[in-house]
C-alpha cells in the first residue's frame, strides 16, 4: 500500500508538471499561515534530517542521482553571486514559484545560514496543487559558493552546490552540482525533472543579471 500511494503521488506530480508547460499561472485562494509553515519546516528537519548527505543504504528502496549543469554569465562575481544567491529573485522566473518564507537568517563562523520554505502553486486538473519545498541555504561569500539541502513531498531530497567562477573578460562561470534522492520508483523523474528546472531557472537568471534588472 505505501509503495502504491507513493506512485500514485509520482503520477500526480507528473502529471502536474506537464501540464505547467502549456496553462498559466494560477493563485492559490489562501496561504497558510508562515508560523504553520515554520513548523512543517522543523518537523520536516527533525524527522528526514535532509541536511545528512549520507548515501542511502542498500536495499533502503532509496536512490541517488547526480549531475552537474553549469552557464557562462557576462557580469562579475561580485555581482553574479548575490543575484543569483537570493532564492527571492527565482520568484517569477521559476514557472512555479509564488513565495519564498524565510524562518530564521543567521551568520556563524563566517558563513550566512537561512532557513526557508518555497511555496510553489502547480494548476492540476482545475484545480491548484500547493507544494512547500522546506531548506536550508548555507553561503560562502568570500570563497564564492552556496550550499542547500532540501526536502519536498513524497520524500524528495536534494543537495545542492553552486560555485562560482571568475572568468577573463568580467564573465562568470556558475556550476549547479545537484544530487537528488528519492524512492526507486521516483528517483529518474525527480532528477530528470528537476535538472530541467534548474537549467531553466539559469537561463532565466542569466538573462536577468546581463540585462540589469538583477
Amino acid at each position: 500500500m505505501k509503495k502504491l500511494a507513493r506512485r500514485a503521488a509520482a503520477q500526480t506530480l507528473a502529471a502536474a508538471f506537464l501540464l505547467t508547460a502549456f496553462t498559466g499561472s494560477a493563485h492559490a485562494n489562501a496561504q497558510d499561515a508562515d508560523a504553520a509553515i515554520a513548523q512543517e519546516w522543523q518537523t520536516a528537519w527533525d524527522t528526514y534530517h535532509f541536511s545528512d548527505t549520507t548515501p542511502p543504504a542498500e536495499g533502503s528502496g532509496r536512490r541517488r542521482v547526480t549531475s552537474s549543469i553549469s552557464i557562462e554569465i557576462n557580469a562579475p562575481a561580485a555581482r553574479v553571486f548575490p543575484a543569483y544567491s537570493d532564492f527571492n529573485h527565482h520568484i517569477g522566473m521559476n514557472p512555479f514559484l509564488r513565495r519564498v518564507i524565510t524562518h530564521k537568517d543567521w551568520c556563524s563562523a563566517g558563513t550566512r545560514n537561512i532557513n526557508l520554505t518555497a511555496i510553489e502553486e502547480i494548476p492540476y486538473e482545475g484545480t491548484v496543487v500547493v507544494s512547500k519545498t522546506h531548506a536550508q541555504q548555507r553561503l560562502h561569500e568570500k570563497e564564492l559558493y552556496y550550499e542547500t539541502d532540501s526536502w519536498s513531498f513524497p520524500g524528495v531530497v536534494t543537495h545542492q552546490k553552486i560555485v562560482f567562477n571568475q572568468l577573463k573578460g568580467g564573465k562568470t562561470k556558475v556550476t549547479e552540482n545537484l544530487t537528488f534522492e528519492a524512492d526507486d520508483d521516483m528517483i529518474d523523474f525527480a532528477a530528470t525533472n528537476g535538472v530541467a528546472a534548474h537549467q531553466q531557472l539559469q537561463t532565466a537568471l542569466k538573462q536577468a543579471i546581463e540585462s540589469g534588472a538583477l
